[in-house]
């Protein structure tokens, strides 16, 4: 018989007995070790990684009292399944303490074995979890209170099979919900079939729903399966469902009404049975209103709403976003970026990210080529995020400073300031023109042409170029 993980370890001072339970549990496949005296057993479970302790509890005089917070000092995983206790010991299963009946019976030795093991996996687990990000089934992660909010809901509508409609802007991952729901619904087994509404000609749209027969229109050189008969069973995912045209949202009503539709060009009806996710980054009840979408539509396909929150609103999730997008393309790039700096992580943070988790993404997979190894810094930003984190007030003027009494030339005050700013943010770098291109929000090459043209010079010997 093949050995079960894990090694227990018996405390028994009767040699019968512990040789009975030794010969017993061996036979099911585990691996035993003994402990004739109390004061060996901490050794031994340090030393073999004990998970399980089977104890006479007699024969843990003088420390039985202590003997779990002790042990569990070393293995806070391991498992005492205690017989012959005299006093009372607390046997619920969070205190790691499971008691025997009396006499000793063998199958019930075994069953509280397996309920040990249970128990250890149970709290590994949780353990686990607890010390990871939240995460579904699929890669959308966070955790902020929104995201994991936002999981709870997931995984109570994931149990049914309502309709469901995800809002978000774009970029915040309404794909990966809907894959989230599906991965978690019992039709996991079954086909996920993604359409993105917008992306399909309008006139093709409505074969690629729902197929078409030979002959139907010109082209149609064959019979072809739509979209909601591959997904039969299972899930079909309507993406930017808001730019759906008004005669096929009446079709789609229809569908969803009866649970049946017909190919382009057919009379025959087929029935389905297909779980419809929705979603859109436009604000549907606004179209409704407006009259740009079907009312009795929406609030067909609403029934469940769901909205993504943006990027902005949940900023705590930016670092271990960009901590996991930065581990995924350093090993598909072969790169050894070894992360960002504190200040960098600041101006990340601080980025309003317009598209969203996408933007995020994009961003770190190209820091990542560009950079290829080491740690990256706020210089190796774009522009655009560095616009909206480095901001230079203008200094206010000198206090009494009036206007001239004769006037003053304004073009030449704006190049004389503009000069005197150029200069005290080259004197604040100590001449580094990257540097002092970020104080003054310009590129580098900007500045560098405003000192050929203004031919200003930084007098140092340590300039940097």
């Amino acid at each position: 018989m093949d050995q079960k993980s894990g090694t227990i370890i018996i405390v028994e001072n009767d040699r019968k007995t512990r040789d009975l339970v030794s010969a017993f549990l061996k036979y099911q496949g585990y691996d035993i070790v003994h402990a004739t005296q109390a004061s060996h057993v901490f050794d031994t479970i340090r030393e073999k990684n004990i998970g399980i302790v089977i104890a006479d509890m007699k024969s843990l005089a003088g420390i039985a009292a202590n003997f779990i917070e002790l042990a569990k000092k070393i293995n806070p995983l391991l498992v005492v399944i205690g017989y012959n206790s005299n006093e009372h010991i607390d046997s619920a299963s969070e205190n790691n303490i499971l008691l025997m009946s009396e006499p000793l019976n063998l199958e019930e030795l075994e069953s509280l074995v397996m309920r040990a093991r249970e128990l250890q996996s149970v709290k590994r687990q949780d353990a686990s979890t607890a010390s990871r990000p939240h995460r579904l089934s699929s890669s959308i992660i966070g955790r902020s209170s929104k995201m994991i909010t936002l999981f709870e809901l997931i995984e109570k509508v994931a149990e049914s099979s309502a309709t469901v409609l995800i809002q978000g802007e774009s970029g915040t991952g309404k794909e990966l919900a809907a894959r989230a729901i599906h991965q978690l619904s019992p039709r996991c087994d079954r086909h996920f079939v993604p359409i993105n509404c917008a992306a399909i000609p309008e006139d093709l749209i409505e074969s690629e729903l729902f197929g078409h027969v030979k002959g139907s229109f010109t082209g149609a050189y064959a019979n072809r399966v739509g979209r909601f008969e591959m997904a039969d069973k299972g899930t079909l995912f309507l993406d930017e469902i808001g730019d759906m045209k008004a005669n096929l949202q009446v079709k789609l009503l229809r569908v969803l009404q009866s649970k049946e539709f017909e190919p382009v060009g057919s009379t025959k009806s087929q029935k389905v049975d297909v779980r419809i996710i929705a979603a859109s980054n436009k604000k549907l009840e606004a179209m409704v209103e407006s009259q740009g979408f079907r009312e009795d539509l929406f609030y067909r396909l609403s029934v469940i709403p769901i909205t993504i929150p943006p990027l902005r609103e949940r900023r705590d999730d930016i670092p271990l976003l960009i901590e996991t997008f930065l581990s995924r393309f350093n090993s598909e790039k072969k790169h050894a970026v070894t992360g960002f700096s504190k200040e960098t992580l600041g101006i990340l943070c601080e980025y309003d990210w317009p598209g969203n988790v996408r933007e995020l993404e994009n961003l770190v997979e190209r820091l990542v080529i560009l950079k290829d190894s080491g740690l990256i810094a706020p210089a190796d930003l774009p522009e655009k995020v560095l616009a909206r984190k480095v901001q230079v007030q203008a200094p206010a003027l000198p206090a009494g400073a009036e206007f001239p009494e004769n006037g003053i030339c304004l073009n030449s005050a704006l190049e004389e300031f503009e000069n005197r700013l150029i200069l005290q943010a080259l004197e604040r770098t100590r001449g580094n023109k990257k540097e002092a291109a970020l104080l003054l929000n310009l590129k580098r090459t900007t500045l560098i042409e405003k000192l050929k043209k203004k031919n200003l010079a930084y007098d140092r010997d340590h300039e940097t170029p």
